[in-house]
């Protein structure tokens, strides 16, 4: 790898870092970027899981303000993204991959019409905003962060929209805390991931585009953090929307 193109893919980690703490979907910079300058396909992906990973702790590490008081909360979330992501691991190694992504784009919009729809139908769930939280809501989240901890586990692009499709019906915390929770079970998945590659696909790693890439992504998920918690709500939902959308296009029309 040449010294420039070694700088592109390390600049391709760093957009990544920052639209992985802000939404997600990170992979559509730097995926595409490796495959450019003639990566191969399995090694690409293998590698970027790795190096994603440094992106996300600085990510998760720049919303630990708006985290604080949240350690019960994700005490309980954090195992259910461990299993889950553990098991999407496990179909990534025997199940073909056309048996799920089949199904990944549906997931995507789910999450981009629960995103935009998810104020008003907690409006409709529970029309006071002193009342209390429905009881079936912490159960169902726990099942939705299971099922996004398999998806991601399995194939990774906008695990974020997933998740805050989901957090944004089930959960009255702001948008930015949820953002926050998002990232530290993003990590969880992406760390379990990894993990997996590096013990079972340790042929297919690039240990130069890894490190790369991490190194971009440490930067980014420091700007991504800066940048991501004074977004407004109202339009951190339309870049979430949007970097959705842009995900389905990828994934249907350009696989």
């Amino acid at each position: 790898m040449s010294f420039w193109s070694a700088i592109a893919v390390a600049l391709a980690g760093t957009g990544a870092g920052i639209i992985n703490t802000i939404v997600g979907s990170g992979t559509l910079i730097t995926f595409p970027t490796l495959l450019f300058f003639g990566v191969n396909p399995l090694v690409a992906n293998v590698s970027n899981s790795l190096g994603l990973v440094a992106g996300g702790v600085t990510g998760s590490w720049g919303y630990r303000h708006e985290l604080t008081g949240q350690a019960p909360t994700l005490r309980r979330l954090m195992p259910l993204s461990f299993v889950g992501a553990v098991a999407g691991a496990a179909l990534l190694l025997v199940l073909p991959p056309a048996a799920f992504k089949t199904i990944v784009p549906v997931l995507i919009l789910l999450g981009i019409v629960l995103v935009v729809l998810g104020p008003r139908i907690q409006g409709l769930v529970r029309p006071h905003d002193d009342a209390a939280q429905p009881r079936w809501h912490a159960p169902l989240m726990g099942l939705g962060v299971l099922v996004a901890g398999m998806y991601g586990g399995y194939f990774g692009a906008a695990q974020g929209v997933l998740l805050m499709g989901i957090f944004s019906v089930l959960s009255s915390e702001p948008l930015q805390r949820l953002n926050g929770y998002k990232n530290v079970l993003s990590l969880i998945v992406n760390f379990v991931a990894a993990v997996v590659f590096v013990l079972f696909a340790r042929d297919h790693i690039d240990w130069l585009v890894a490190a790369l890439i991490a190194a971009g992504a440490f930067v980014g998920g420091i700007i991504g953090a800066r940048v991501g918690r004074r977004i407004p709500p109202n339009l951190l939902r339309a870049i979430i929307v949007l970097i959705g959308v842009v995900a389905i296009v990828k994934l249907v029309w350009f696989p």
